[in-house]
């Protein structure tokens, strides 16, 4: 009896969970039996593996063959367990030695000819074999870069099984396979990526470095609204737009991106690690280093947007942002079902989803940009521009943006529509994308520096009882503020959230603690009601 085990890595969501891949070989009827808890794919690999070791030039074990794949009560799915139970049936038949594959981690997907396709998912992969102790995995040569972010791991990529089993053994590598032909996309990528499933997402801009680089001196007027951005993107507030169609609430939304400081390491490794399950990481690029961006369409449905789907849930809208920006253009057109989804996340920075398969909890962190017109027709704001709409399909229409979601809103700004001086540039170009982003990273560095030692680091994610206690701001600053909660105005959500757009807006102003300008300007961001001191925000003292 033959008997050999390597191990693999189930993921759940974002999460990685071990599995020990078990091999078995006992006298009788030839056959091949997978247990613990396949999916259609993982139950099909049985036919790839054993056509992809008979390619590589080993030889089948005719015997009974038991592959178990253990903890069983974990789902699995995926092709990316192949490569483990190859290692495992071959070290059970002594092919290669089974004390050498023992502590080996094995990702990849097997073709039939033998070689290794690449998978995603491969970081999370890695992440939760180092974390479990493992310091050497096998992956497919296309993902060996993606794999090699993480530290403390020996990575050993192959392009075969011929080659793995050569490694193993110590005996002759095989010859290089003949590249693809010129002109033709690599096949053996299809894999890592799903089709469709990028769009939105504003990936494949890349570091911003070409002519396509959205810079905010493009946006013709609007003083206000590139005001409320930069506080938006320095102290990570979330932002409305509401104004006519073709003022520019799209145009501004798409730069917010650009003016949020790079990733740091661990937030990149986060980004990547959602992305590459998702099927969405551009080909080359192993680690996301800009803020993502995602835009979905507003037909989309609430599992699209906090995760779902057949099975193991999958990363939604809000995950596919974390760490960067969600754009709801047409906000008022969502379903209600699909806004409310997002009161969860908005509030703990993660969205929880349980289906029958199991639970997932995966990461949300991101800055939501909302951007309505004022009605249907969109001309309700504009004095003489003939809105027919009446004011119980206006008042309908605005509803759509619940309560609750709103009182989650930091920034609400009303955007004017663009007068001719300001689209012929006769007031001449608004500040650019690199000034307004030193700005906000200048602000973030005075935050961070104050909240060095908790476990926050923008203002948006302190809580109000810590801002109040440990922060506290100028003597009458919150005056007005607390006079508007007692008239009811502001609810005590509103006020805390008040409370940390003042202390942004005395970061970006170089203070070390808000005054009733700062705290005026916070008031006048969050209710929408002009108090003569916007333009104050974001200007250097």
């Amino acid at each position: 009896m033959g008997f050999a085990r390597a191990c693999s890595v189930a993921l759940v969501g974002v999460e990685g969970v071990l599995v020990e891949v078990q091999a078995d070989l006992e006298p009788g009827v030839a056959a091949f039996t997978l247990v613990g808890l396949p999916d259609k794919t993982l139950v099909e690999s049985r036919d790839r593996v054993r056509a992809a070791v008979v390619n590589s030039g080993a030889q089948w074990p005719q015997k009974k063959l038991t592959v178990g794949l253990s903890p069983a009560s974990v789902p699995k799915s995926g092709a990316h367990f192949d490569l483990a139970v190859a290692a495992a049936v071959l070290g059970a038949a002594e092919v290669v030695d089974p004390a050498v594959i023992a502590d080996l981690v094995l990702i990849g997907e097997l073709g039939l000819d033998g070689r290794v396709r690449p998978v995603r998912g491969i970081l999370p992969a890695v992440l939760a074999a180092a974390e479990a102790g493992y310091r050497q995995v096998v992956v497919p040569q296309q993902c060996a870069a993606e794999a090699g972010l993480v530290p403390d791991v020996s990575v050993l990529a192959v392009r075969s099984l011929r080659q793995l089993i050569a490694v193993l053994t110590d005996g002759e590598l095989p010859e290089e396979e003949p590249p693809e032909r010129a002109g033709r996309p690599d096949s053996m990528l299809a894999g890592l990526t799903v089709p469709g499933a990028g769009l939105g997402t504003g990936l494949s801009r890349g570091t911003g470095d070409g002519p396509d680089f959205p810079d905010l001196a493009d946006v013709a007027g609007q003083q206000a609204a590139r005001r409320a951005l930069e506080v938006a993107a320095a102290g990570g507030h979330h932002l409305f737009l509401s104004g006519p169609p073709g003022a520019g609430k799209t145009m501004m939304a798409e730069r917010i991106p650009w003016i949020l400081p790079p990733l740091t390491r661990q937030d990149s490794l986060e980004v990547t690690a959602v992305h590459s399950v998702a099927g969405i990481l551009p080909p080359g690029e192993p680690l996301v280093g800009r803020a993502p961006y995602c835009a979905p369409h507003h037909s989309a449905t609430m599992q699209s947007l906090v995760g779902g789907g057949a099975g193991i849930p999958r990363p939604g809208a809000v995950s596919l942002a974390h760490r960067g920006v969600l754009f709801l253009d047409e906000a008022a057109e969502f379903s209600g079902k699909a806004l409310d989804a997002l009161r969860q996340p908005l509030e703990a920075g993660h969205v929880v989803i349980a289906r029958a398969a199991g639970v997932v909890r995966l990461p949300a962190r991101f800055l939501m940009v909302l951007a309505a017109n004022p009605c249907p027709c969109g001309r309700h704001t504009l004095l003489g521009a003939g809105c027919e709409c009446p004011a119980s399909v206006v008042r309908r229409y605005q509803a759509r943006l619940s309560g609750p979601l709103l009182d989650r809103v930091d920034l609400r700004v009303g955007v004017e529509p663009v007068t001719r001086s300001d689209l012929l540039g006769r007031g001449g170009r608004g500040e650019s994308t690199e000034t307004v982003a030193a700005r906000v990273l200048e602000a973030r560095d005075r935050a961070a520096a104050r909240l060095a030692d908790t476990p926050w680091r923008l203002n948006s994610e302190v809580p109000g009882h810590e801002l109040r206690t440990r922060w506290p701001a100028g003597p009458g600053a919150l005056a007005q503020a607390e006079r508007d909660m007692e008239r009811g105005l502001l609810t005590a959500r509103g006020l805390d959230r008040v409370l940390r757009v003042a202390w942004t807006v005395a970061d970006l102003r170089g203070r070390d603690r808000p005054d009733a300008l700062d705290a005026t300007v916070a008031l006048e961001l969050r209710t929408g009601i002009a108090r003569g001191a916007t333009l104050a925000a974001g200007a250097p003292s």
